[in-house]
């Protein structure tokens, strides 16, 4: 598994001072960057092929945040590619090998020309080297939002901050806007809920100038986010799973 060091800082932690999961998902993402810049498949790469890796799921558990300063290794490795998806694991553990969070990924390689699939080269693939998929509770790609009972929220609109280098809304980006929108039982600092696991299904791109509509839907411990388009469909929809620290 292809890992680097960190330690945690101060503007990546919440008002408890542990790691947010927006900075964990940028540990993450940044983990396969990395990985892709050293073994030579990097972004210059694929912009000479007019290829782009677009994510089309996550899954992150985590079982504990760390804290302020605290010294973590950030892990990544693919297990599989098919046609044109990638399938890939991510792990954040201590200097000591505690498992802090495991997570699972499938991308699909575009076209950016054509903007459409494009099918996996030997070249490619042969650039990375395949390992077994991490332990985890693997949950569905899919998620599904029950058929009405949403609470609509007010639009945003999308601005250059929110671009990555394929100029579309990161996918860090839409986890953001969809815990900026979670009701507010779920954010507080009285309830101590402890944010288990995350979903995000991400269905198309939204680009500079874009409006995003999100509905929120709550079921005890899970809330969801779907941030639509003006037609009501997702441009991304996200689930967090929530777990009382008395349990």
């Amino acid at each position: 598994m292809y890992k680097f060091s960190s330690r945690i800082r101060y503007s990546e932690v919440d008002s408890k001072g542990i790691l947010s999961l927006e900075s964990l998902l940028d540990y993450f993402q940044d983990c396969s960057t990395f990985h892709s810049e050293d073994v030579g498949a990097g972004l210059g790469y694929l912009k000479e092929r007019h290829l782009a890796w677009v994510l089309s799921a996550w899954q992150i558990v985590v079982d504990r945040y760390p804290r302020l300063c605290e010294e973590v290794r950030i892990g990544t490795a693919p297990y599989d590619f098919k046609g044109f998806f990638g399938y890939r694991n991510f792990l954040m553990e201590t200097e000591d090998g505690e498992r802090l969070a495991c997570a699972n990924t499938l991308w699909t390689l575009m076209d950016m020309e054509k903007m459409c699939p494009a099918r996996l080269t030997k070249e490619l693939t042969e650039a990375y080297r395949i390992e077994d998929r991490l332990p985890m509770d693997y949950a569905p790609r899919k998620i599904a939002l029950p058929a009405e009972g949403g609470t609509e929220k007010e639009p945003l609109e999308v601005g250059r901050r929110h671009l990555d280098t394929n100029n579309h809304v990161n996918n860090g980006q839409y986890i953001r806007m969809a815990r900026e929108h979670l009701p507010t039982e779920y954010m507080g600092e009285s309830l101590d809920l402890f944010l288990r696991q995350m979903r995000a299904e991400y269905k198309r791109q939204a680009y500079l100038g874009d409006k995003i509509y999100p509905v929120v839907y709550e079921n005890g411990e899970i809330a969801a986010v779907s941030l639509n388009n003006r037609e009501g469909q997702p441009y991304c929809i996200v689930e967090f799973e929530f777990r009382n620290m008395g349990e």
